[in-house]
């Protein structure tokens, strides 16, 4: 089944309340095409014209992180709910990971285990850093310990916060390259920190083909005993405990060495819906079918890895699920 786990949904109603949160840039991602109504129809006729059958939708990096707890909490809520309600309502088009109020650990547990428990969705949804933090911040390691607990699978999207860099913001880099950037270094993060290895049951989606780590594995591998000698497995390693989607502006070059360096087992499809919209959402789906890219590789990465992950659609391909959940 032809899975899209990059697609970003939100209506103008979260946003005002992502506003009163306190995220300053949320009215600006109105109109791009996310939303509900005849939005909500142009994307399911684009899905259509691309061979899509489903997205797995979420908020980031429009997501429900503030200061304020009971305001992030009801924020998270409303959101999830919306998303509950559309899958109900396209449940052959549509899942949805959920939206968590951090950086409030335990209102994030409650809410995390609503979603997945009452809402049924497919898993949770983070941003690489939560209000300028890190993800393994020792403050969300009871986070960490319940996704692991349940199996979960945790989506990871980049702020738009420039890596914390102005040399990035200051000079409108913030999404050509603060965000591969902010990908690069949350994988790291988590690498060196032995999350793949402490919580072996979270199945960890990474966006953007990884950032730069595919250019960047035998170097971590170099390196890493003498700068972080606590990383408990070299970084190849644990790079290829994760998964990581598709999204490369249709850059075969990239895509190649994604598979290279993860092998394609490891890649999902994914299209950064509504920013890659028209034809740019086409090529999203259809440049991993370039003669440069293996047959075989191209058809687990658009029809079978993310199925087998996130056990959907299998019943429809007459298959017994595949080996990628493997560790």
């Amino acid at each position: 089944m032809r899975i899209d786990v990059h697609a970003h949904y939100w209506t103008d109603d979260y946003l005002d309340l992502l506003v009163d949160l306190g995220k300053a840039d949320a009215g600006a991602a109105q109109g791009l095409g996310a939303g509900a109504g005849a939005e909500l129809e142009a994307r399911l006729r684009l899905m259509d014209r691309a061979g899509v059958q489903m997205q797995v939708l979420s908020a980031c990096p429009q997501l429900p992180y503030g200061e304020d707890g009971k305001k992030a909490t009801r924020a998270a809520r409303f959101v999830n709910d919306q998303y509950a309600e559309l899958v109900q309502r396209h449940p052959d088009r549509f899942r949805a990971f959920a939206a968590l109020p951090m950086p409030h650990p335990d209102e994030s547990i409650g809410e995390l285990r609503r979603a997945l428990d009452e809402l049924g969705m497919t898993g949770v949804a983070m941003n690489t850093t939560v209000l300028g933090r890190a993800l393994v911040a020792p403050e969300y390691e009871p986070v960490f310990a319940e996704l692991n607990s349940r199996g979960a699978v945790l989506y990871l999207h980049p702020a738009g916060n420039s890596a914390c860099s102005p040399l990035i913001a200051d000079y409108h880099l913030t999404w050509m390259v603060g965000a591969p950037v902010e990908d690069t270094i949350s994988i790291m993060h988590l690498i060196t920190h032995g999350i793949p290895a402490r919580y072996p049951n979270i199945n960890i989606i990474n966006s953007h083909l990884g950032g730069a780590l595919p250019m960047l594995l035998q170097r971590a591998d170099d390196q890493y005993a003498w700068e972080a000698p606590d990383t408990p497995e070299p970084p190849s390693v644990a790079a290829r405990r994760m998964w990581y989607d598709t999204v490369g502006h249709g850059h075969v070059p990239a895509l190649r060495c994604a598979i290279d360096s993860f092998g394609a087992d490891r890649l999902l499809l994914g299209t950064d819906f509504p920013y890659e919209n028209g034809d740019t959402f086409v090529r999203a789906v259809d440049y991993i079918n370039d003669p440069q890219v293996d047959t075989t590789a191209a058809q687990a990465i658009l029809d079978q890895n993310a199925s087998a992950l996130l056990g959907i659609g299998q019943e429809r391909q007459g298959t017994a699920s595949s080996p990628v959940r493997t560790r």
